[in-house]
């Protein structure tokens, strides 16, 4: 019986890839690619603090602001204020999290608001991806088309009664 040579690759097997992977570091195809890359010959210089032209909020955990920061947005109303409580909580309390998300779904509302004052009515249906729902989860279209329904019937069962137009006429 023929033992194979694990000194060198055999010419037969050189056309299946990835063969000789673990043959001698010396006569392995990648052996020259497989070492640490040299470091930097020194330290990198932590980045100038970015000035703060806006309200910027940062965790608990660290002393001040990170040196770099994005401030596009300041945070304001109910949505900023949500957020500024949030901050109050460190980062490993759940609090702190299911505020920030309800600060964005607050914000969502206020922006949805916002456009409707200047006279922009969005197309919700195509902003949250109708379409694609629609072509590739078909099964949760209908759903949630059927809960949209179902809510809107209770709404206007409820605004009914409340007006008085549930009450029946006794013949």
């Amino acid at each position: 019986m023929d033992t194979p040579n694990l000194r060198s690759p055999s010419p037969s097997h050189a056309h299946i890839i990835g063969w000789g992977a673990d043959l001698d570091p010396a006569v392995r195809p990648a052996h020259p690619k497989e070492r640490t890359p040299p470091r930097l010959p020194h330290p990198m210089e932590p980045p100038q603090q970015q000035h703060a032209d806006v309200e910027v909020l940062h965790s608990t955990e660290r002393p001040g602001i990170t040196p770099i920061f994005g401030s596009t947005l300041p945070p304001s109303g109910l949505s900023g204020r949500l957020r500024r409580l949030a901050f109050r909580h460190s980062e490993n309390d759940l609090r702190h999290w299911l505020m920030l998300l309800l600060a964005d779904r607050v914000q969502m509302g206020e922006a949805l608001i916002d456009d409707i004052s200047r006279g922009h009515v969005p197309n919700l249906y195509a902003e949250m991806g109708g379409r694609a729902e629609l072509r590739h989860n078909p099964m949760g279209a209908a759903r949630k088309a059927a809960i949209g329904v179902a809510a809107l019937a209770l709404v206007a069962m409820a605004l009914k009664k409340r007006r008085g137009g549930g009450r029946r006429l006794r013949g």
